[in-house]
């Protein structure tokens, strides 16, 4: 079992949201989140990543440090289901045949996101669901990772996604009968944050680490 080069293995943390409705943090899971993952390591230095994630992403003005959002008082809930693919790239050499060291590394990781959520609007304060949506996003990760045994590698990371949607929240839906009910400032997407711990498993043959 010492020729490694794939890797599965699951997320489990927290997510929260940065919008027009709730708090303004990056950084303040509110909600749990859990996913699948999968690595292809092409080299010590970056590997392909997909992943599955899902949470229930949610705000509360009253939970916010702006007065008018306060004293505005709305809140929402929102179910995303997110698939990734892009690329995760190591600060430090990550050699998983390497089994009588204790790797670890800094990493980024990036791509492209597809997600489904519900479009949602407001009306006399209460939030309402309209209909089903998917929509685009793009995640920046930064975590850290460490082989824990010889087939075992544990991470922790922070994944902010940017998305091409300013109606996560319920404030600017798409829907054109609904426009008269838009608020908040038009001028910036919807941003979600997952954050949490990776355990993946690796196994495989092992590379030869081709240039081609």
């Amino acid at each position: 079992m010492n020729a490694q080069i794939h890797e599965i293995g699951v997320f489990l943390g927290g997510s929260n949201f940065v919008g027009d409705v709730g708090k303004t943090s990056y950084i303040s899971p509110n909600e749990p989140a859990f996913g699948i993952l999968y690595k292809w390591n092409k080299s010590p230095r970056h590997s392909y990543r997909i992943s599955y994630m899902q949470s229930t992403v949610s705000g509360n003005d009253k939970d916010s440090d702006e007065p008018a959002r306060s004293l505005r008082g709305y809140s929402f809930e929102n179910n995303i289901k997110e698939f990734s693919i892009g690329m995760e790239f190591n600060f430090f050499d990550f050699n998983l045949h390497e089994e009588l060291k204790r790797k670890f590394t800094p990493y980024v990781y990036s791509g492209i996101n597809y997600f489904i959520y519900n479009e949602l609007y407001v009306l006399n304060g209460e939030t309402k669901k309209d209909y089903q949506e998917s929509e685009i996003a793009i995640p920046i990760t930064l975590g850290l990772k460490s082989k824990i045994t010889s087939s075992l590698v544990l991470g922790f990371e922070v994944g902010a996604r940017y998305t091409f949607t300013d109606n996560i929240d319920g404030s600017q839906p798409k829907n054109k009968n609904l426009e008269p009910l838009k608020f908040g400032n038009v001028n910036s997407n919807d941003w979600y944050v997952f954050s949490g711990f990776t355990l993946t498993y690796t196994f495989g043959n092992k590379p030869c680490y081709c240039a081609d």
